[in-house]
Formats: C-alpha cells, sequence, structure tokens
C-alpha cells in the first residue's frame, strides 16, 4: 500500500523544490514531474510523482 500527500510548489531549486502541505514546507524532488511555481502535486516518498488539479488536493475530513 503507498500513500501519496497533495502538496503546492511554492519554490523550485533545480531538481529540488520546496511544497506546502497544507501550511507544513518540505523540500522534495521533482526529477519525475515537470513542474512550475503554483502546480499542485502528488507526493510519495519524497518524489512528486504526479501533477493534480488544485480542487483534489483538498484534504476532505470522514464524516461520521
Amino acid at each position: 500500500m503507498c500513500l501519496a500527500i497533495p502538496g503546492k510548489i511554492v519554490e523550485i531549486d533545480g531538481e529540488k523544490a520546496i511544497a506546502d502541505f497544507h501550511g507544513v514546507k518540505k523540500e522534495i524532488n521533482i526529477t519525475l514531474v515537470p513542474v512550475k511555481i503554483g502546480d499542485y502535486v502528488m507526493v510519495h516518498a519524497g518524489f512528486a510523482i504526479e501533477k493534480i488539479y488544485p480542487e483534489d488536493s483538498r484534504v476532505n475530513p470522514p464524516t461520521v
């Protein structure tokens, strides 16, 4: 089972970028996906693996 987290690209420096995960910023590798600042990506194991639409980046709490 894999877990990927949506994030927004806020800085780019070569093959690395800073992604914002709902307020938490982390460095990620962007060699697998061509991105620009403002793009949303799915990140798995520190790598951007796919671009996504902004509305797909929202985290919906589970319903009870």
